[in-house]
């Protein structure tokens, strides 16, 4: 990147509709698969409970109380769900007993938790204290604490595991902590409000969605340096990273998809996609974008290699979470508005059923492992 630090890039490429391709539900004369056995967990963040639904048979198998839920996350080689709670800590439910076996503290509020690869380290932020949290996820424990700015909830790990970004959205910069030393190593200033974060799978450079601005900036991870803020003409809400690295997708909260060369920053294109955009997340294996557009009620279907619209699913009334089997053949939608978690086959795109699970839906995961008889 041969910009200066402060350089601005203005967008580059004009607007550019999608072409809509839309799948017929019943192009096959082969009756689809039903899912396997996997289970989707879904944070019910008023009826403070944790709905465990069989995707096979689509019913709920139980429904565990939790305090407040407000992220769930697997925890690598186990078999446990986390489950964070705005009352600032993590209750820990294990697979096959479906109860919390342990309770982790925190702090005043938790957001934004995240493993190491081999599941023995956490990391998560206490937004009320403005401290980045270390965790031993084996004992169950507080590790450590680096203390940043009050109110940061957006976190980050680099995918060679030595580096955490924390967008300190109050103080409008980046912090960086290594995780070895467990301490503070620099900080960055960015645009306004920096918020959501993608971090290139080589670990060398990180983008953040400047959420008070009309901007994404980009910073290099080795120097801790501002390399650029790309002007994109919408304030990104997201970011979704290829898996690749190449391409960065920006849905904004003006109804538009922009879409970045995250090998070059630049603009390549602007898209029309729905009301409202909540969520998004990219299927590797198929290279698949889903968006859940909340003000509509729609889940997206996008091949990011042609750009082209697949599907465009009714689901309810406010998706805001998403999850896919690990075989990518059925996608779990979160919907607060219905308190109700769809269900849908993703070739052909259509709504196989809806499951109520609680009032409050906030969030969705889909461990890897299969239900036991």
């Amino acid at each position: 990147m041969n910009n200066h630090p402060t350089a601005t890039r203005r967008l580059r490429g004009a607007w550019l509709p999608l072409a809509a391709v839309f799948l017929l539900a019943n192009c096959s004369n082969r009756p689809p698969q039903p899912p396997r056995p996997y289970t989707a967990w879904v944070a019910n963040s008023v009826s403070g409970t944790v709905a465990v639904v069989d995707l096979q048979e689509m019913r709920i198998l139980t429904s565990i109380a939790v305090p407040r839920p407000i992220e769930a996350k697997v925890r690598p080689e186990n078999q446990e769900v986390w489950v964070l709670s705005a009352t600032g800590t993590a209750s820990v439910i294990g697979y096959p007993e479906l109860r919390v076996l342990r309770k982790v503290f925190i702090g005043g509020s938790a957001a934004s938790l995240i493993f190491s690869r081999d599941g023995r380290a956490a990391y998560a932020l206490d937004p009320a204290r403005g401290d980045l949290v270390f965790l031993d996820a084996a004992a169950g424990r507080v590790a450590g604490r680096v203390h940043l700015t009050t109110g940061t909830k957006y976190l980050a790990l680099t995918p060679d595991g030595k580096t955490l970004v924390a967008s300190e959205s109050d103080a409008d910069r980046l912090a960086f902590a290594e995780v070895g030393s467990q301490k503070l190593i620099g900080t960055v200033e960015t645009g306004k409000a920096p918020g959501p974060l993608a971090i290139l799978p080589n670990s060398t450079q990180v983008f953040v969605a400047d959420t008070g601005e009309k901007k994404i900036s980009v910073a290099d991870l080795e120097e801790r340096k501002l390399l650029a803020n790309l002007e994109t003409g919408y304030v990104p809400k997201s970011l979704i990273l290829k898996p690749d690295g190449g391409e960065l997708f920006a849905p904004s909260a003006d109804s538009t998809l922009v879409i970045l060369d995250a090998f070059h920053d630049d603009v390549e294109q602007n898209a029309a996609i729905g009301i409202g955009p909540a969520t998004a997340l990219i299927a590797p294996k198929s290279g698949t974008l889903y968006i859940a557009t909340a003000g509509d009620g729609n889940v997206m279907a996008l091949d990011i290699s042609t750009r082209q619209v697949l599907a465009s699913t009714h689901v309810g009334t406010q998706p805001v979470a998403l999850a896919l089997t690990p075989d990518e053949r059925y996608l779990a939608v979160a919907d607060s508005g219905a308190s109700s978690l769809a269900i849908l086959r993703t070739d052909p795109a259509s709504l196989v059923a809806t499951v109520p699970v609680g009032s409050g839906a906030r969030a969705v995961v889909i461990p890897d492992w299969l239900r036991k008889p």
